[in-house]
Parts: structure tokens; C-alpha cells; sequence
């Protein structure tokens, strides 16, 4: 069955004409502040935005992370476990507030851009998804760029999910979950999966995936008149171009196949009506039910780049995380109830 909530049910919190007033300031005010800010750090300027360098990467990587630490706080009685295998595999458990062993887990591919971010920024989204699912969480520590090039990402995440498989955890009993980068990571997985006869996932979710590493949907979205309060396609296309470097334009890594034949995990997706990557999300949800999968597409009223993260921006994104971790519990209700019969 093939689902799709971009348009329908009035009553769900994605379907509201406006997001709530307190998003609504927030996002007329960063329209107004945040170039200033950014720019402080070297990374708005009109040469900043046309060829950002490693040096300016590297610098802001700090303050960028600080920043999304706190303004994404971790929710109190979270517990981490650090991992570093010997064979590369790094990353955290993340058990939320009352959450203990569990058969079945999530595998969370935090977002970066390819270049910034890590589990640490990311904890706070990961623990409060753990929480409501009642299910810890393994969240991946990968190889960032410009220090990294592509496809390195991808292969941490592969290696991730058969460290996963060697501890024990079926494929069924895993839900992978990711947000912008973290998304287009997920879709390598897949693919890697399938051409390498592994089980998949039984759910997915993504936040504000990206689908195209190139940019080119959100530099054709931003061409049309589009201006996100947080993301210019322009420098957000050539910070990637870092990691990417000399990637072959038709490199099947990089625009990911899905295809019939393909065994798709049931798939929510969300992101907000704002961001420039929007069409991303979009391009996901057409390819998967194309393919004959199972998706979701939730378009959340004026939010931005990943609000899910921000509790404190909104309502929405706590609302967001509620619906994630219900459809996550809904895939498991419905394996119980047709492996009784």
C-alpha cells in the first residue's frame, strides 16, 4: 500500500494552513539576523557563498556544533555509551529516559552537510525519539569532509549497519532513521543492501533528507523565487562539492536507484514547507511509491531545515518527533499482530 499525506486530512498538525506563531517569529527574525551572524564566521560573504575553502569549514565546524548543542538540549535521564571498534566503527548509544535493552533498535545518520555535525549535536533529537519509541538507539560517528571524500560516509554507514548485524540484530528488528546528509546515506544503504543480498530495515525515517548531493533540486527551487531562513542553495552546493570532490557526475552512488526489485522499508518522511531542500523530500517520497514502496510525506507549515531538533523554536517539532516515534511503534504493533496469526 502506498501512502501519501502531502495533501488530505485537515486535522493532522502537517496539514494546518500556518505553523504556530512562536516558529513564525522565529523564522522573520533568523530572515533578518542570520546572515549577519554567519558571516561573522566566514561563512555568508558573496565570496564565502561562491567558493567556500576547507579553512573556513574548519573553523566554523566548532562553532556551528556548540551552537546546535545548545539550542538542542538533551532531555534529562538520557544515558550514552561511547563505541570505538577496533575495525572503525565509532558512534553512541543513546538510551532515553527509562529506556533499557531492547531486541529491536534504531540506527540514526545524523546530518552535516557531509562536513559538520556529529552524534553529540544530534542527541538530544536521538534521545527523545529513543524515549518514545522505548527503543535505544545507535547513532553513527562518521568520516566528515572536506578531510574525507565521497563515498566515505556511505561506506561508515554500511560498515555501521553490518557491525549492527554481527552483534546479533536482524535486519527486521532495526529501524534506520536520518536527517538531511544522513538521508541520502540511508538511500546508499539500501541500495548497498540490495546489491549485496542483506536484509533491510523494517522502517525508515527521514528528516529533511537530502536527495540529491549535488544541490541541483535546491538550486532550481531557489531559482524559482524560494529564500530559506536558514540554507542558501548556493553555499550549501559548493560546501558539499568539498566532500564530493572529483565524483563522476553519473556515479551510482550519488543519485541513488531505487528500483521494483527492491525490497523498500515502510518509509515516513518530514520536512518543512520553508526549507530549500523541501523538493529533496519530495524527490524521496515519488521514488520510493514509484518503485512500489511504502511512503509518507508529511510537509510541516512553516518550519525549517530540521526543526524536529529544536524543541525550543516550537511545538511543531516536538509534535514531529511524537508522529515519527508512532509510526516507528505502529511497524512494530503490526509485525506482532501478523506473526500471532
Amino acid at each position: 500500500m502506498v501512502a501519501s499525506n502531502d495533501i488530505g486530512d485537515p486535522v493532522q498538525p502537517w496539514h494546518t494552513p500556518r505553523g504556530s506563531r512562536r516558529s513564525r517569529s522565529l523564522n522573520s527574525s533568523m530572515q533578518r539576523t542570520l546572515p549577519a551572524l554567519i558571516s561573522g564566521f566566514g561563512l555568508r560573504s558573496a565570496d564565502a557563498v561562491n567558493s567556500p575553502t576547507p579553512t573556513m569549514i574548519r573553523r566554523a565546524r566548532p562553532v556551528v556544533n556548540r551552537t546546535i548543542v545548545a539550542l538542542s538540549p538533551v532531555p534529562r535521564g538520557t544515558t550514552i555509551s561511547p563505541v570505538h571498534e577496533r575495525r572503525g566503527v565509532r558512534g553512541e548509544w543513546v538510551h532515553g529516559r527509562g529506556v533499557g535493552p531492547s531486541a529491536t533498535i534504531i540506527y540514526y545518520l545524523h546530518g552535516s552537510g557531509f562536513v559538520v555535525c556529529s552524534p553529540r549535536t544530534h542527541r538530544g533529537l536521538v534521545s527523545r525519539l529513543s524515549t518514545l519509541t522505548g527503543m535505544p538507539a545507535f547513532s553513527l560517528d562518521y568520516r566528515l569532509g572536506p578531510e574525507y571524500r565521497f563515498p566515505t560516509a556511505g561506506d561508515d554507514a554500511i560498515a555501521g549497519y553490518r557491525w549492527l548485524l554481527d552483534r546479533g540484530y536482524s535486519p527486521n528488528q532495526i529501524v534506520i532513521a536520518g536527517d538531511s546528509a544522513g538521508g541520502h546515506m540511508a538511500l546508499d544503504l539500501l541500495a548497498h543492501n540490495h546489491a549485496h543480498g542483506l536484509g533491510q530495515p523494517r522502517a525508515m525515517v527521514l528528516f529533511s533528507p537530502l536527495s540529491d548531493p549535488t544541490f541541483e533540486l535546491s538550486l532550481a527551487r531557489q531559482r524559482g523565487g524560494h529564500r530559506d531562513p536558514l540554507i542558501d542553495a548556493r553555499l550549501g552546493a559548493n560546501v558539499i562539492r568539498m566532500y564530493l570532490g572529483d565524483a563522476a557526475a553519473d556515479d551510482p552512488r550519488l543519485h541513488i536507484d531505487l528500483t521494483a526489485d527492491m525490497d523498500l522499508p515502510v518509509t515516513l518522511i518530514q520536512a518543512g514547507s520553508l526549507e530549500v531542500m523541501a523538493d529533496d523530500a519530495r524527490d524521496i517520497h515519488r521514488r520510493i511509491t514509484d518503485a512500489g514502496g511504502s511512503s509518507e510525506l508529511q510537509i510541516w507549515p512553516d518550519q525549517t531545515h530540521v526543526f524536529q531538533m529544536f524543541p525550543l523554536f516550537g511545538p511543531e517539532a516536538a509534535r514531529a518527533v511524537r508522529a515519527a516515534a508512532s509510526f516507528v511503534s505502529d511497524q512494530f504493533d503490526r509485525s506482532r499482530v501478523t506473526d500471532s496469526r
